[in-house]
């Protein structure tokens, strides 16, 4: 089934590069990195999507999984021609990131994963089976509606396939195998106190990536590199991104 992405690209003059694809988070969009994207752009050609049904891409199977995403994104790089690259991803992101990685590892030099995981624990499933737009504080929901230009009809779709994470349980699930089929240095970055996943499984995911760093954020929740932990984290992700291969 043929899916139409929106994607932008951040180039500073010279088109050869080296390509990063910035993924956004599950309910995110590709506007959540155009300040970053166009800082980056100095130092590599950086491809920003939408993933599949947010922002402006569609979904035209109005379901989501984390690896048939990835097929969109690898797809997308094959039309702009882009062989080997580098990616930084948040939450879903990761995840989509991961499920390149581990599938083609040929094709990923180096990534940073945010709040990704391997799996879904069973304490997330509670939460993601709660979730509702009526749970969010209205900058929130305002911030979504920017997002996501198909309006409620969109975001109302985004929540019940997040709904339905509560009951996946085959498209997250890398073994240790996998994990070791990547090649890609990899930079995970965890925080402490997230309510979804347990740094657990970001130990057992370092482990188990041949050439992985691991950094825990210390009262970090899930996605903990907002607010006051932003430059720190742009600098670390910047410094580990430009390291050669």
């Amino acid at each position: 089934m043929r899916v139409q992405l929106h994607y932008e690209v951040y180039a500073s003059g010279d088109a050869s590069r080296e390509p990063l694809v910035l993924l956004h988070g599950f309910m995110g969009s590709s506007l959540d990195w155009a300040g970053l994207a166009a800082e980056w752009a100095a130092d590599f050609r950086v491809v920003v999507p939408d993933m599949r049904g947010h922002g402006r891409s569609a979904n035209p199977a109005l379901t989501f999984r984390h690896d048939e995403a990835a097929g969109d994104i690898l797809a997308l790089l094959d039309r702009l021609g882009v062989g080997t690259f580098k990616g930084l991803g948040v939450s879903g992101g990761g995840n989509v990131l991961l499920h390149m990685a581990a599938g083609y590892p040929e094709r990923v030099k180096a990534m940073v994963l945010v709040s990704a995981t391997t799996h879904f624990p069973e304490q997330a499933r509670p939460i993601m089976r709660s979730y509702a737009i009526e749970l969010l504080p209205e900058q929130e929901r305002e911030r979504m509606r920017r997002r996501h230009p198909g309006g409620t009809a969109q975001i109302d779709l985004l929540f019940a396939q997040a709904r339905a994470f509560a009951d996946s349980y085959d498209d997250l699930n890398f073994t240790a195998q996998d994990l070791a089929k990547i090649t890609a240095r990899t930079l995970i970055i965890q925080g402490d106190s997230d309510p979804f996943y347990p740094v657990s499984i970001s130990e057992e995911m370092a482990a188990a990536i041949p050439n992985a760093e691991l950094s825990i954020v210390k009262g970090g929740g899930h996605g903990p590199i907002g607010g006051e932990r932003w430059a720190a984290f742009v600098e670390k992700a910047r410094e580990f991104l430009r390291r050669a291969g």
